[in-house]
């Protein structure tokens, strides 16, 4: 028996809603294939993949695809904003001191405590945003 295929770029954009054009198409494979990526870099990418594409269309687009949530925007503190293709679940980033690279980690093993704040004031939490900071491998 043969694996299900995941769904196109174009189809996850028309299942969340979302008019299909190249760009699109375009800018959310380059965000799932890049790794933490800034406007600048998806612009880019966007650029080699369809021709031209204004710098508005882009944070237009990412706006889109992010409240879709398609994908999904960071601001580790001191950087611009970077975006993911890595959505759905509770994880977190590692990000160096020294040079910015940034990682993915997962939300820590067994009781997830990220997600039970000592006092969540009435709300009903189910996200997190942790950040660790400190050397990567290379500047180690």
């Amino acid at each position: 028996m043969t694996a299900p295929q995941p769904p196109t770029a174009a189809e996850e954009l028309r299942g969340a809603g979302l008019r299909v054009t190249a760009a699109r198409v375009a800018m959310l494979q380059s965000v799932r294939d890049g790794d933490h990526l800034g406007v600048e870099a998806i612009a880019s990418e966007v650029r080699e993949r369809v021709g031209h594409i204004s710098l508005q269309a882009v944070y237009e687009a990412l706006h889109a695809l992010t409240a879709a949530g398609l994908i999904r925007r960071i601001e580790p503190p001191g950087s611009p904003a970077l975006y993911e293709g890595r959505v759905g679940d509770n994880h977190h980033h590692l990000v160096c001191r020294s040079c910015g690279v940034v990682a993915d980690v997962d939300c820590a093993v067994g009781h997830t405590p990220c997600l039970t704040a000592a006092d969540d004031r009435g709300f009903s939490i189910d996200e997190a945003e942790v950040i660790y900071w400190g050397l990567c491998p290379a500047c180690s």
